[in-house]
């Protein structure tokens, strides 16, 4: 038996990607008045922001209740001799308090479970989830594993390119950019997570000057050990900067994913985002 492992959905690994890793990820959902969809189950990215676009409706996201995590936990252990749980920053969701909260709902638990607080979101967790996977499969104990991403924390950063920081604001996860707010007019943002927050770096005036931002961001560190990007509508900007950062890291090792409905309904469309886990300079 080996470790098991669970993140949440705006951890933004695709689902093919997750099951050929052993990874579990556990849905929040993101809601269009009346109407739930389970992130990336039962709403795709690309339905997603068609309806964002066009529905006049400014969705709202909900994190999984403890007793989804319970079941999940419970699922597992059978075949686990540890569980450990990676979600998205607490400052972000209440996912995080959920995942806690299950292990204390375990009645007679037959293997232990070990929750982490990633302190970030997309693929920056997804990311952390992978490494966990990878460590789980070569055969790495639980406690071995939960220090090793622990340490990797603060390694683990994204930075993302935003059209525009309204949907942000609409959401209440705009964090330290609301500074930001008001000067932007034809200048596009680029952000980032620290300490479970979101974070301004700096803004551009175009896409092509976004690209050049991130990738200074990934060269300016001395070891990436794991490069993930993100996109939400044009699969060809994230080819572009995949091509762009061969220099520096090995392409085939790069992941690609759609930026799903949850953290979508934050970033809004034509978000760029560029995940890694590095040393910096």
């Amino acid at each position: 038996m080996a470790v098991k492992i669970i993140t949440d959905s705006t951890s933004d690994i695709p689902p093919e990607m997750a099951t050929n890793m052993g990874i579990t990820v556990i849905p929040l959902t993101v809601s269009f008045g009346s109407e739930h969809f389970l992130d990336n189950v039962t709403l795709k990215p690309d339905e997603f922001y068609r309806r964002l676009s066009q529905s006049g409706i400014y969705p709202q996201t909900t994190q999984p209740s403890p007793a989804v995590f319970k079941d999940n936990y419970e699922k597992l252990m059978p075949e686990a001799e540890g569980i450990l749980v990676i979600t998205i920053s607490s400052k972000l969701s209440g996912t995080y308090q959920s995942a806690l909260s299950a292990v204390n709902m375990l009645e007679n638990p037959t293997c232990p479970v070990e929750v982490i607080d990633s302190q970030t979101v997309s693929l920056a967790l997804g990311l952390l989830a992978v490494k966990a996977s990878e460590l789980a499969r070569s055969g790495k104990t639980l406690a071995e594993i939960k220090e090793a991403i622990t340490q990797s924390l603060p390694d683990a950063q994204p930075l993302m390119f935003f059209d525009t920081l309204t949907y942000l604001q609409k959401g209440g996860r705009i964090g330290r950019a609301q500074s930001m707010l008001g000067s932007l007019l034809s200048v596009k943002p680029l952000l980032t997570v620290r300490d479970g927050v979101v974070t301004p770096l700096t803004r551009v005036r175009s896409l092509q000057a976004g690209m050049d931002q991130l990738y200074n961001f990934a060269a300016q560190h001395s070891t990436l050990e794991y490069v993930g990007i993100g996109y939400a509508t044009s699969t060809t900007d994230a080819l572009k900067l995949k091509e762009r950062l061969a220099p520096l890291f090995p392409p085939e090792k790069i992941y690609i994913t759609q930026v799903g409905p949850v953290v979508g309904t934050y970033t809004g469309p034509n978000t760029l985002c560029l995940n890694i886990i590095g040393k910096s300079r």
